[in-house]
């Protein structure tokens, strides 16, 4: 890791902060001494926050794909409710 006195610091700012995300961490000393360490913040994303991917699709093939997907869906989950109210005390028998 590099040492950098206050002054060199204060002098190549870019540089220095260039040279701290390339490395990992950068020291800075001051006159007196005492030590500092510059590195780069982490990074937060979202998790879907994905680079977009190009389709070349037809105009409205899109929006066609997105309908039957939430189309097969509700058939999914739909199907794993009961359509019809049960009776108290009765498992899987269906009125």
């Amino acid at each position: 890791m590099k040492v950098y006195t206050y002054s060199q610091a204060r002098q190549r700012l870019a540089s220095l902060l260039n040279e701290a995300r390339r490395d990992g961490k950068v020291q800075i000393r001051r006159r007196d001494g005492q030590m500092f360490v510059v590195q780069p913040a982490p990074t937060s994303r979202a998790a879907l926050d994905v680079p977009g991917v190009k389709a070349k699709l037809p105009a409205g093939e899109l929006a066609e794909i997105l309908r039957e997907t939430r189309e097969s869906g509700d058939r999914f989950w739909n199907r794993h409710q009961p359509t019809k109210r049960m009776r108290p005390g009765r498992v899987g028998r269906v009125d």
